[in-house]
């Protein structure tokens, strides 16, 4: 409680957010701004034969028009990769092709920007636009993992020498193999992680705004402005200084708006050419064509048993679709990040990952909600489904017998992973209670009865948060007019910062929450590597917390002093120091006007590693037999997050990540035509989210009796949690379901028209 945690206070972001007085990015008009507009290539795969923007320029109210020859005369750079990523074995340098803001010679993707316009109204643009002369030699192009890896596929880019540009190998093969020739029994699975898009609400937009000095802001929602200022700056070959970029109201990321687009490229440009503010914004069809999509990765897995049905191996190989130009965190997710959790919450002693990254005609895939974490738990969880279906055991049984044991914390994995704490075996036991498992086959019969094939599923899991970026630093700023304001790198997008970070500053200075300001999303304020991986909680808030306790200690001293009283004898209740046994003291806000009229108490804290936050789900289906429809009707999580400062917060963070997760395993999937290598879903009613009546309720148990030993707070990472759990509970569900009418397997998304066909060719 020293930090606040554990209140239920109103989010303070709401009433602004309800009330649309949020300022977004596209709210912003300045005076005499221009708009972009871009042309996008409409075939995958091709050389520019030709493109000529004169006619485009010829055009009323067109200011400016480029090509991507235009932009590299200029000395605009392809955005960087910010990472060394290896070659397909393991070692040396991944070579890909480079990405540039519009394309220079070839087209690798449909939806690639070929040219773009910058004039007077978006009318004009879009007029513009269509005046444009571009042809294109067409070439073949693969847009599949199964397609690129075929022999003799087309190359994507042939100085990369092949397809498949990256890879890394993780663990013991040769104990592995010994382990499965000694095994009494073997269990493989092939699955697949189907190519979906993170969807927020709002979409992307950015606006430049130059000044005087020549100096160039860039506003846009961005999960990650250091990152983000750091790749614009070496794009467009400027010293970071004479850029900023400021983050206004985020209507959700998800990831996809981590870091630099070709778009934030150009208005910035533009802007500093013109010396006038430029502005865009997209439509939900950029979003889906210019956008970064997430997942699209095929996975084999294997798994060895003893004679008492306990693990002793696991193998895998993946092959994940990078895209025609690999995004700067994108092969991270197979390559590092999914293997860290591949073994789940499992005592495995032997382990062995092997993962390749493929190079496609399609948009690059990128960090979404999870970011390899959901892939890797999906194939474990549904191996241990279909072995428990094998061996004719239940599948929360099978689990149980290789758990890893809460007295073997910390535990370290087979590849090396610390767990710092947990109770596996305890948060099983807890999801058997809440869900009713044991009264499961009373609602099967009702469901029957109904004329519908009702079945359960349960998924573990084990996450790893913090995005490997465990330093943040904070300002706590006590001002004159008796507020307070707390500066940070991290970025509040609906998560509810600003109401988590206020309720434990407040409950530590002792003041309402209300008059407590979250100033963030400002590169010339504040630093750092933004909301990623589930850190913000226990990485930005461990730093705010210990950090605010320092600022006390700062003004403890002033207010020593100015009373001319050892510190020591200063009681602090409320926003104020008194002298012990008297009613002589002073405010920290009448310091603050002493000193200028602002106290600033600048921070830098590191915590001591990652957290493992854990959990187990359980879903239950009803199946349509008739016409393959599938309702989700019962949903029950138990999730070890360990502190919890606001409940409500991480129970709608939860159940959030559980949504999308659904909405993974029964409906979403980006689809290319694999002819013509057009995006098939390029519309919200093409590409099929759920929506509030496809859901049911949703039970959520919140487990703090194991804290993490990592951070002052207690706390781990849980905005990812959803989106972990629910595929496999999902899908395993519905598998149950299915089972007795001899369905053995079936991948995401189990839309009706794919279940309806399993169901015909099982009983034929």
């Amino acid at each position: 409680m020293k930090f606040g945690a554990g209140g239920r206070p109103s989010r303070l972001e709401d009433g602004r957010l309800i009330t649309g007085t949020a300022a977004f990015t596209d709210d912003m008009a300045p005076a005499g701004h221009l708009v972009l507009g871009v042309l996008r290539a409409p075939f995958a795969h091709g050389r520019i034969a030709s493109i000529s923007v004169d006619g485009a320029l010829a055009m009323p109210g067109i200011v400016a028009a480029v090509t991507g020859r235009d932009l590299v005369a200029d000395g605009v750079g392809p955005i960087p990769v910010l990472r060394d990523y290896p070659g397909p074995d393991g070692t040396g340098a991944m070579t890909a092709p480079p990405r540039h803001a519009v394309a220079v010679d070839m087209v690798r993707h449909v939806g690639e920007i070929v040219a773009a316009v910058v004039g007077e109204t978006l009318a004009a643009v879009n007029d513009a636009l269509e005046a444009i002369a571009f042809e294109m030699d067409e070439r073949d192009a693969v847009l599949s993992l199964a397609a690129a890896t075929a022999p003799g596929a087309p190359l994507v880019a042939p100085e990369a020498g092949g397809n498949v540009v990256t890879g890394r190998t993780h663990g013991d093969p040769e104990r592995v193999a010994a382990a499965f020739t000694a095994a009494a029994h073997v269990v493989e699975l092939a699955v697949e992680n189907q190519r979906v898009t993170a969807l927020p609400l709002e979409p992307r937009a950015s606006i430049a705004i130059p000044s005087p000095d020549g100096r160039v802001t860039l506003h846009t929602g961005s999960q990650n402005p250091t990152a983000t200022l750091q790749q614009l700056a070496e794009t467009l070959g400027r010293d970071k200084a004479s850029l900023r970029i400021r983050v206004p109201d985020i209507g959700g990321g998800f990831g996809l708006k981590g870091y630099l687009y070709p778009e934030d490229v150009l208005v910035t440009y533009f802007a500093a050419r013109l010396a006038r503010p430029v502005r865009w914004r997209a439509v939900r069809v950029d979003e889906f064509l210019g956008a970064t999509h997430a997942r699209d990765q095929v996975t084999t897995i294997a798994a060895a048993f003893d004679a008492d049905l306990r693990l002793t191996a696991m193998r895998s190989h993946t092959l994940v679709n990078v895209g025609a130009y690999p995004h700067p965190a994108g092969p991270i997710l197979a390559l590092m990040l999914g293997p860290k959790v591949a073994a789940s919450v499992y005592d495995i002693p032997a382990v062995a990952i092997a993962v390749e990254g493929v190079l496609t005609n399609t948009q690059a895939t990128a960090p979404y909600r999870g970011a390899g974490r959901p892939e890797a738990i999906y194939a474990m969880e549904r191996l241990m489904d279909h072995a428990a279906a094998r061996f004719g055991v239940d599948p929360a049984e099978l689990r149980a017998r290789s758990l890893i044991r809460p007295e073997a914390m910390p535990y370290r994995t087979a590849l090396g992973e610390t767990f710092d704490s947990g109770n596996f075996p305890e948060v099983l036991a807890q999801i058997l209670r809440a869900a009713d498992w044991d009264g499961f086959p009373s609602r099967r019969s009702g469901s029957a009865a109904q004329g519908r094939l009702r079945g359960r599923g349960l998924s573990m899991f084990v996450e790893w948060t913090g995005g490997g970026a465990l330093t943040e630093d904070v300002t706590i700023a006590v001002h004159a007019d008796g507020t307070v304001s707390l500066e940070t790198a991290t970025i509040p997008m609906g998560q509810g910062l600003h109401t988590s970070f206020a309720q434990m500053a407040g409950a530590i200075l002792e003041i309402p929450p209300e008059r407590i300001r979250l100033l963030s999303g400002d590169t010339d304020v504040a630093n750092g590597f933004g909301s990623f991986g589930s850190r913000s909680l226990f990485v930005g808030g461990s730093a705010l917390a210990v950090g605010t306790h320092h600022t006390l200690d700062v003004l403890r001293q002033r207010a020593s002093d100015r009373l001319e009283v050892d510190g020591a004898d200063l009681e602090y209740r409320a926003g104020r120091f008194d002298v012990a046994g008297t009613d002589v003291g002073v405010s920290i806000f009448d310091l603050a006007a002493e000193a200028g009229g602002t106290i600033g108490v600048p921070f830098s804290h590191t915590v001591s590693g990652e957290t493992w936050p854990n959990g187990a789900h359980v879903c239950e289906v009803e199946v349509d037999p008739v016409t393959g429809e599938v309702a989700v009707v019962r949903y029950t999580c138990v999730d070890d997050v360990g502190t919890v400062v606001n409940p409500q917060i991480v129970e709608g963070q939860i159940h959030g990540g559980v949504v999308q997760g659904i909405g993974q395993a029964l409906s979403e999937r980006i689809v290319y035509d694999e002819a013509s290598g057009q995006l098939l879903t390029a519309s919200l009613q093409d590409y099929a989210v759920p929506r509030a009546d496809d859901l049911c309720p949703i039970h959520s148990v919140l487990d703090e009796r194991w804290p993490c030993r990592n951070n002052p707070l207690g706390a781990k990472g849980a905005g990812e949690s959803g989106t972990v759990g629910a595929p496999p509970a999902v899908m395993s569900a519905l598998l149950d379901a299915l089972r007795p009418l001899g369905v053995e397997t079936l991948d995401m998304p189990a839309t009706p028209d794919r279940v309806w066909a399993a169901l015909q060719a099982a009983r034929r």
